[in-house]
């Protein structure tokens, strides 16, 4: 399964040539990230147990591949993102950045649960590995690397 996320392009988004900006690209990833781990809807984000997302992630690593420009409009791209790969204390997380007729770009971000008191990466919990067991595609086609 792969999750969705509508994204709003920006006026401010565009470069000097009319395309939106490398930079804006990942900031289009870090609301679809955001809206696919802390969304209130699901259960990982609401754990009572604490440890889970909300308690602390980090992006250790982002890739991205640029495969077409992408102009300011006022229609929306989707954004779908997927687990690649789940470790004991990181994730991999795919994506496309699309519309019906185009894929603008696909990207891959290894996120680390990360403890903020302590000031330390940690495990991920059994809630966290469940709940992205839900959106993990490990096909050749879904990774994107």
């Amino acid at each position: 399964m792969r999750h969705t996320f509508e994204c709003i392009l920006r006026w401010s988004d565009m470069d000097a040539f009319g395309h939106v900006n490398n930079v804006v690209f990942l900031r289009y990833l870090e609301e679809a990230r955001i809206d696919f781990l802390f969304r209130p809807s699901q259960d990982v984000a609401e754990s009572p147990e604490g440890g889970d997302f909300k308690g602390g992630s980090v992006v250790a690593r982002h890739e991205i591949d640029y495969l077409r420009p992408l102009e300011h409009r006022q229609k929306p791209v989707t954004i779908e993102t997927w687990v690649t790969r789940i470790a004991a204390a990181s994730t991999t997380l795919a994506y496309e950045i699309k519309d019906a007729e185009t894929v603008y770009a696909r990207a891959n971000s290894v996120i680390v649960p990360y403890d903020l008191e302590q000031g330390r990466p940690r495990r991920l919990t059994s809630e966290e590995k469940s709940f992205l067991e839900g959106y993990f595609d490990d096909s050749p086609s879904a990774d994107l690397r």
